[in-house]
């Protein structure tokens, strides 16, 4: 397996990618500086890794443990969960010995692929996912997002000429996201794709479930202090050793577009719980002046303009990720209608009064969130 790939977000420019890599890190200050850090016991030590080999992103696990050797232990556990996740899941590169879901689309139509069991589990994920949200969060919508991918790339790599898909060819594309033409045998370990026009894109909920295993992965390793933040996808286990939670803030849209106001939209404190934002200023070009970024709504066949971005706090990472894509092509009144759906059907083992909220930032904005959201703040 290579130790540095690509993943199923668009390949980023490397001016693009570092300055990703600046954000990072200035949220990463902020969790190591703002008050609360405290003082740890005794008898338990801080210790980071951070790596830059999953996800196209830039990643970093903290966590207090006894001695370097055991944090290590569990660092590396996750460390190899979000690698064979994202070797699994990628829909561009092949690895030595790996069947992918590049393979399984290269076979479409052409009948079963014998597949990992987490391919089987992230697909049968993606079909519920696509019930509950109505079809607005697809993975088998990969025919329409590539052509948004490739129009993308051209021009973020020559922005004169760039220019957006063309309408017959998205209209086609469209013809070929049957969530019905996945066919998954959980007995054989298959996965077959029944038209061979057809291509999966996991883009809008791999990173969250991945997130979600490797964070299982070093619970039951013994971890009880340890936060993972894969590329701003945020999951907490406990808390610090001093009792306090793990300080988690969402990124500004209006600060990164211009670098000028409030850096953060808010800060969260979190223990046992994910923190994912879905937002139109990570991945995008321009055409004409007008920003045309990844998360594509499929009644429209084009980026959401509904929101500027939406995050979502619940103890499950890849229920998180999902939603907040879901979100951002509804308004909100859907948004928070779907959340109460999810609620009453107990989805990802959710139970009454367990945290499942949404913020909001708007185009103006203004940042509404959910009843239950503001418990989680921090003082400014």
């Amino acid at each position: 397996m290579k130790d540095s790939v690509k993943y199923l977000a668009p390949r980023r420019k490397r001016g693009a990618f570092f300055s990703l890599f600046l954000r990072f890190f200035l949220i990463l200050s902020l969790l190591i500086l703002l008050p609360g850090c405290g003082r740890s016991a005794p008898s338990l030590q801080r210790f980071q890794s951070q790596f830059m080999d999953v996800f196209d992103t830039v990643s970093v696990l903290t966590g207090y443990d006894r001695d370097e050797k055991s944090f290590q232990e569990k660092a590396e556990a996750v460390h190899k969960e979000l690698r064979d996740c994202h070797a699994l899941f990628d829909i561009y590169d092949d690895y030595e010995g790996v069947v992918n879901l590049k393979t399984v689309n290269e076979r479409a139509g052409q009948g079963p692929v014998k597949v990992d069991g987490r391919i089987i589990e992230l697909l049968k994920f993606g079909k519920e996912i696509y019930r509950l949200t109505g079809g607005k969060v697809n993975i088998a919508y990969g025919a329409v997002l590539s052509l948004w991918h490739e129009k993308r790339e051209e021009g973020i790599a020559d922005p004169e000429h760039a220019s957006l898909p063309e309408e017959d060819a998205l209209l086609e594309a469209s013809k070929h996201c049957r969530i019905e033409d996945i066919v998954i045998d959980e007995d054989a370990s298959t996965v077959a794709l029944m038209d061979p026009k057809m291509s999966l894109d996991v883009g809008g909920i791999a990173k969250g479930y991945a997130v979600q295993r490797a964070g299982e992965k070093a619970a039951e390793l013994g971890a009880k202090s340890f936060l993972l933040n894969i590329g701003g996808n945020l999951k907490a286990i406990g808390r610090k050793p001093d009792g306090e939670k793990w300080i988690c803030p969402v990124e500004s849209p209006f600060y990164i577009d211009s670098g000028e106001g409030e850096r953060y939209a808010l800060t969260t404190g979190l223990s046992e719980l994910s923190l994912v934002t879905s937002g139109d200023y990570e991945r995008y070009y321009t055409v004409n002046g007008e920003r045309y970024h990844h998360i594509v709504d499929p009644d429209t066949l084009y980026p959401g303009k509904l929101h500027r971005s939406v995050t979502i706090l619940t103890a499950d990472s890849g229920l998180a990720d999902a939603l907040s894509t879901a979100l951002f092509l509804m308004s909100r009144e859907e948004g928070e209608a779907l959340l109460r759906r999810i609620r009453e059907e107990h989805f990802c083992g959710l139970s009454e009064g367990d945290a499942l909220e949404a913020m909001w930032v708007e185009n103006d904005g203004e940042k509404p969130m959910t009843q239950g959201f503001s418990k989680y703040l921090l003082p400014d």
